[in-house]
């Protein structure tokens, strides 16, 4: 192989679980050429992997607003830019990790001679060579991605997951611990993702900080996007403690440097509550809705999951609304685990 794409478009998550396979197709192939086309919002993650050759970008919400506007002439022309992008790289062989109808086409335009699609559905598993099913064990981490490797014959090794940041990083840590007083140790919080049957509840993040910072000796420290900056505020009212609300003021690997120097993370089933595995902090997910990966791989890593007859709902929650299952999770429990992980 001279040439390999990684077709993996989003999200955060599943770009971190899949970010062994980079190091995994170093082995195999040293002298290869390693691409990896995503969208511009999770870009970071892979820019600074050291086994990764190039990061191309696919800008799909652009796409997206110019079919809206019925700017076609516009829209063609972007995918004709980027499918002549793709194939003057002349990829030997493309991995479409996502399995979906998108990602399938843009593995297709590639050009690619070999195109391996891992659970490719919605159509995208006519435009594959080959298709392989996302197998594994169901309750390791990342285990579909270890899956594939296996099946293509990639020598595994640790099969460790990465998540890189830099020098401007490392010196916004620096900043923000010494301004907001937190040298004496932090601990991260991130209560919000994209569906609210994946949430917890405010009054309890609320209620787990002010105990982190009593019980713990830890400062709370709240993490999230631009659109969590309300809910986040909420939540800093709510607590009668000492806590640091940062959403919606760090970059993507601001908050990774953020989550690699904490003494502890909490946080639900969301891409910073897996970096933090990946950085190997002392974490702990809280799972209700989805269904979860109960082997995290590291000692110092562990899920809080409560299943009910109708778990894993999804994206189909049948509770109305009251999410018994992220109920069960209480702080008490919350605060022990913390302390088992925090001493391995």
């Amino acid at each position: 192989m001279r040439s390999i794409l990684v077709v993996r478009l989003s999200a955060i998550g599943d770009i971190v679980f899949a970010s062994p396979l980079i190091t995994a197709l170093r082995g195999a192939w040293p002298e290869a050429r390693i691409v990896w086309l995503v969208q511009p919002e999770c870009r970071a993650l892979l820019d600074r992997h050291p086994d990764l050759d190039e990061v191309i970008v696919c800008n799909l919400g652009q796409w997206r607003r110019l079919w809206r506007e019925r700017r076609i002439v516009e829209l063609l022309a972007e995918i004709r830019t980027l499918r002549t992008a793709l194939r003057a790289r002349h990829f030997d062989l493309a991995l479409d990790l996502q399995g979906l109808l998108k990602s399938g086409v843009l593995t297709w335009l590639s050009g690619a001679r070999e195109r391996i699609g891992l659970g490719s559905r919605e159509g995208s598993q006519w435009l594959m060579t080959r298709v392989l099913p996302r197998g594994g064990e169901v309750k390791r981490i990342g285990s579909e991605y270890r899956y594939l490797a296996e099946q293509i014959g990639l020598p595994l090794g640790d099969f460790a997951m990465t998540v890189g940041y830099g020098e401007s990083e490392s010196a916004f840590v620096a900043e923000v611990m010494a301004r907001e007083g937190l040298t004496g140790g932090y601990a991260v919080l991130c209560p919000f993702t994209t569906r609210p049957q994946k949430h917890w509840f405010e009054d309890r993040w609320a209620g787990l900080a002010s105990r982190i910072h009593r019980e713990l000796g830890l400062i709370p420290v709240l993490l999230g996007g631009p659109a969590d900056r309300e809910a986040a505020a909420r939540i800093a009212a709510a607590g009668d403690g000492r806590l640091v609300n940062l959403a919606g003021q760090t970059s993507l690997t601001e908050a990774a440097a953020l989550i690699d120097r904490a003494a502890l993370l909490v946080a639900v089933d969301t891409g910073l509550g897996h970096m933090g595995i990946a950085l190997n902090t002392p974490s702990l997910l809280l799972f209700g809705s989805t269904c979860p990966y109960l082997d995290t791989t590291h000692a110092n890593a562990r899920v809080l999951y409560h299943p009910l007859p109708c778990s894993p709902c999804k994206r189909r929650p049948t509770c109305g609304g009251v999410f018994d299952c992220m109920r069960r999770i209480g702080i008490d429990e919350i605060l022990a685990t913390a302390r088992e992980v925090m001493a391995v």
